[in-house]
């Protein structure tokens, strides 16, 4: 594999990871949460009183970010290598490792390990074994 060095954007990366720190260490310091996806969007799904205001801001903000982006710079084309079905089954696949690893990757790969949680920890090194195991079985076993 040879890098597309043309493509390569450090400041852009760095900055936006800057921001994903940032707002996670502000959620943290000034609402005493955690800026996991999963947790979020799961209590809106199941609301308590007091409690929704900020993760109705908070998913409105990933959804809105993008269309604000897309006003200054024409947005990058994804191109998916695979089907609608395959799709379909990661993304259930990826909700129910979700719920069994009590969180997701922005839940314990940003905020925890910047807690240094060891349970964190051990999930991030789980979620990346698996996306590495998944990748190599796909590609190279089974010539997806």
């Amino acid at each position: 594999m040879t890098p597309d060095w043309n493509a390569f954007t450090p400041w852009s990366a760095l900055a936006g990871g800057a921001l994903i720190g940032l707002a996670a260490a502000l959620l943290l310091l000034l609402n005493g949460r955690i800026a996991g996806i999963s947790g979020v969007l799961g209590g809106l799904l199941r609301p308590a009183k007091g409690d929704i205001a900020w993760r109705a801001a908070f998913v409105l903000g990933l959804i809105g970010a993008p269309l604000v982006y897309a006003l200054f710079r024409w947005p990058p084309q994804p191109q998916i290598d695979a089907q609608y079905p395959a799709l379909i089954a990661a993304g259930l696949l990826v909700g129910v490792g979700t719920r069994y690893g009590g969180g997701c990757t922005s839940g314990h790969g940003v905020c925890g390990l910047s807690r240094l949680s060891p349970r964190s920890l051990v999930a991030t090194v789980v979620f990346m074994a698996a996306g590495f195991a998944t990748v190599f079985a796909l590609r190279h076993l089974f010539s997806f």
